[in-house]
């Protein structure tokens, strides 16, 4: 209703400006209103200079002008007075001013023809010439020039007025769908991964939101998205996004809450806003997830999340029930672990070492005074290595077939050396189950598990036989091959007894 009122009261200003303008121009002199005649065409301008000063320029007509208003004239005469007694107007009857003789385009020089066609009983003028036409605007009067100008300032007011009134309606439209939109929610899509999540089954995800909308309206609130980042409705305007907690799966798992914060802006229905809001929720250990995170993952999720309270009851238990069975699980683990270690812990009187993990479960030991030794299984006469203290100063001879693969000093006044068969030596030499070396028979099973407890599996046995070692008696190649992982695995474990 009030652009309706604008629009009226603009037309009536647009029609009080027309009239006065109208009024004025009746009073506007001829000496006022200055004609410019350099319109005049150049070529007309010498035949008018040549006349009288005492003719009138429009008594003055061409040869063949006059010869066809005598043959009208002649014509005329010839007509029949009308019924009703009326004079018929004839046209060169009519005064010069009230000819519509018109010139017509691209006939150059070729005479006008006139033809008069009877309206009634009144024939039509004709139409005059451009250069009749410049001589009859120089002879107009100053009142017809001064309502000639004021019909084209009207028009021109007119049309103005009428431009204005459209062009400020659809001013008016734009603004209104402007505000419409200003005031219509906008759905956004951002960007989520969360591994293994399914909102139908889970909850959503919550996203705190906060900022000014179009109308400078202040915003913070609570929306939920799902594991395609769908879910949002907003009036546009400018946010910061960040995710408020954890979703729950269907499985229990919670999710670690990223603490990015993200600067959007909504400005259409249906916005991609991926590509600048995304937020990437990782799966943690559940042993280290805490109550305080699944208590706020239960709220977020029975505020919105989940269909209902109860669904997100469930999911409550079923995060609860995930992280303590993770946490007896590692709880397990670590007592098992302890166990294993105190099962490698090895002492002597006069050192303590741990037995490899690599080798757990796989070799046993003997032990006598100060001596240890390391062997395959259950078999004994199958020694893995063997480790005897001897006190500085002394010597040491390992036993027959075996080699000294290493030593650790103790500190207190002894040396714990290593000694055993050079298995990946010996063993590659093996041929259907047997050696070459009179000393050891070993199957082929054995074989191989003595070359990778030896290698700790760095190598496998087909290269030790034909690339590392061989059957040329490279044995210095083998022998440090061996050295070289025990002085990894065990001797650094090789301490003084308290």
């Amino acid at each position: 209703m009030k652009d309706e009122t604008m629009g009226q009261e603009d037309a009536a200003q647009d029609a009080e400006a027309c009239a006065e303008a109208l009024e004025s121009l009746d009073r506007i002199s001829l000496d006022d209103v200055a004609f410019d005649d350099s319109s005049v065409d150049v070529q007309d301008e010498p035949e008018i200079e040549a006349q009288p000063d005492d003719q009138d320029a429009g008594d003055v007509e061409p040869a063949e002008d006059e010869a066809g208003h005598e043959d009208t004239e002649s014509e005329a005469d010839n007509q029949p007075e009308s019924d009703t007694g009326e004079e018929t107007v004839l046209l060169d009857s009519l005064p010069a001013e009230d000819s519509l003789t018109r010139e017509l385009p691209g006939l150059g020089s070729a005479p006008a023809v006139d033809e008069t066609i009877a309206m009634g009983d009144i024939p039509l003028p004709s139409v005059p010439s451009a250069r009749e036409a410049e001589v009859r605007h120089r002879k107009m009067s100053p009142k017809r020039r001064n309502l000639m100008v004021a019909g084209v300032v009207a028009v021109a007011l007119v049309a103005g007025g009428a431009g204005y009134a459209a062009w400020n309606g659809y001013q008016q439209e734009q603004a209104a769908a402007v505000a419409a939109n200003a005031h219509t929610m906008m759905s956004v899509q951002i960007g989520v991964h969360a591994a293994g999540l399914d909102c139908s089954t889970g909850s959503k995800i919550p996203v705190q939101v906060s900022g000014q909308d179009a109308d400078g309206s202040s915003v913070s609130e609570t929306l939920y998205v799902d594991e395609h980042g769908r879910g949002i409705k907003l009036l546009p305007g400018d946010y910061t996004l960040s995710i408020a907690a954890s979703p729950i799966a269907a499985d229990g798992t919670i999710y670690t809450v990223p603490t990015t914060k993200t600067q959007v802006t909504v400005k259409s229905d249906g916005q991609d806003l991926s590509a600048q809001a995304a937020f990437k929720l990782k799966v943690p250990s559940a042993d280290t997830v805490t109550d305080d995170q699944i208590d706020a993952a239960a709220k977020y999720a029975e505020e919105g999340g989940a269909s209902s309270a109860a669904a997100a009851k469930v999911l409550q238990q079923a995060a609860t029930a995930r992280r303590d069975a993770a946490v007896n699980a590692v709880s397990a683990q670590k007592a098992q672990a302890s166990r294993d270690a105190d099962a490698r812990h090895k002492a002597t009187d006069l050192y303590q070492l741990d037995i490899p993990v690599e080798w757990y479960g796989k070799v046993a030991t003997w032990q006598n005074g100060s001596t240890l030794c390391i062997y395959l299984g259950d078999d004994a006469n199958t020694p893995l290595v063997t480790l005897v203290a001897v006190r500085e100063g002394e010597s040491f001879t390992p036993d027959e077939g075996d080699t000294v693969l290493g030593a650790a000093n103790l500190g207190n006044g002894y040396t714990v050396y290593a000694s055993g068969p050079v298995y990946p030596y010996v063993v590659p030499q093996t041929i259907n189950g047997r050696t070459q070396n009179p000393v050891s028979t070993y199957p082929m099973d054995t074989a191989i598990e003595l070359v990778e407890l030896t290698t700790g599996n760095r190598y496998t046995y087909s290269q030790i036989k034909n690339v590392l070692v061989g059957k040329d008696g490279k044995a210095d190649a083998a022998t440090k091959l061996e050295a070289d992982y025990l002085a990894q695995i065990l001797l650094p474990s090789i301490k003084a007894q308290d």
